[in-house]
């Protein structure tokens, strides 16, 4: 779904998964330090939106997703995921509930099969899914935003911001008052910077959420039973996952960023040997220069220079191994 704001002077679109908002406004350093400031918008219209509804939301959530909801307090934001029955991730949900209804922000274009697999969980249970990307624009607004927030919008408030769930018709008034936007490679670097996966760059179809950090922030470890519980407990209880999440420092003096799916290496071994891990993603930071997101096999020693194919890289330790 292509933003109207793409029409804002100096847009210039973003691709891949992120395709249909702006990728940045002309100044990418200047757009980072404004939202690491608090001051700006964020563009994330292309998001899938999903709310469920009826008095047993909470309590059939709680029996699908990996965290603990039943007793979700209206404006409480919350993150969530759903798992495979081996316990591999298959969507992350970014929650708040109205009172009423459970919103929901995910993935572009993952709302779809969202939508189809909560369907098929609905049996006797009072509630109601729906499909709301058509009508519904996620808006983000940085940590010490004083931007204004109109009347009657749904917003999730966390420690790095607050997400407004805007009717899309009401985009462009909006973008008006908010302030300078930035583009989504500016949000993208300070995830980075902030050691938060995203669904589809840090994951594949065997990450389970051990190797991520997401234990503890979208997974209760001690909520009753859900798909792919058993995976969690045993890993959490009688071992280690096989990968772990790690942040990296990339040699600036490189001029192209190695992309997602870089192969890395130890720096002291052979050039042609083994594999260790990959990059998952890569940005320009506007203090600490090029740096990525990056899994590694767990093994691999905490202080050991690597490689990503020729670009120089030091590790900072996000998951413990």
């Amino acid at each position: 779904m292509k933003s109207p704001l793409l029409s804002l002077p100096g847009a210039v679109p973003a691709e891949g998964v992120d395709e249909g908002v702006a990728g940045h406004y002309g100044d990418l350093f200047r757009e980072q330090r404004a939202l690491a400031d608090g001051a700006g918008f964020v563009d994330l219209s292309h998001r899938g939106v999903v709310t469920v509804s009826g008095e047993d939301r909470l309590s059939w959530l709680h029996l699908l997703l990996t965290q603990h909801v039943t007793d979700l307090a209206a404006g409480q934001a919350t993150e969530a995921l759903i798992l495979s029955a081996h316990g591999h991730i298959e969507h992350a949900l970014y929650l708040v509930d109205d009172g009423a209804t459970v919103w929901a922000h995910v993935e572009p274009g993952t709302q779809e099969a969202l939508l189809a697999y909560l369907e098929s969980m609905k049996f006797f249970y009072r509630v109601e899914v729906a499909d709301r990307t058509a009508d519904t624009a996620v808006v983000h607004l940085p940590a010490g935003s004083i931007a204004p927030v109109p009347d009657g919008v749904v917003v999730r408030e966390t420690a790095y911001g607050r997400d407004l769930f805007l009717p899309r018709a009401d985009l462009e008034t909006f973008a008006e008052q908010a302030g300078p936007p930035a583009g989504i490679l500016a949000h993208e670097a300070l995830r980075v910077e902030q050691h938060r996966p995203r669904l589809g760059f840090e994951t594949d179809h065997r990450t389970i959420p051990h190797e991520l950090g997401w234990i503890g922030t979208a997974v209760h470890l001690q909520k009753g039973c859900y798909r792919g519980q058993e995976t969690v407990a045993r890993v959490q209880n009688l071992g280690k996952p096989p990968r772990r999440l790690v942040f990296l420092h990339l040699d600036g003096s490189e001029v192209h960023l190695p992309p997602a799916g870089t192969r890395l290496r130890v720096r002291d071994e052979d050039p042609d040997g083994r594999t260790i891990g990959f990059i998952t993603t890569s940005a320009r930071h506007h203090e600490l220069g090029p740096v990525a997101l990056a899994l590694v096999k767990r093994n691999v020693p905490v202080d050991a220079p690597l490689m990503a194919d020729t670009t120089a890289a030091a590790q900072e330790v996000v998951v413990e191994p």
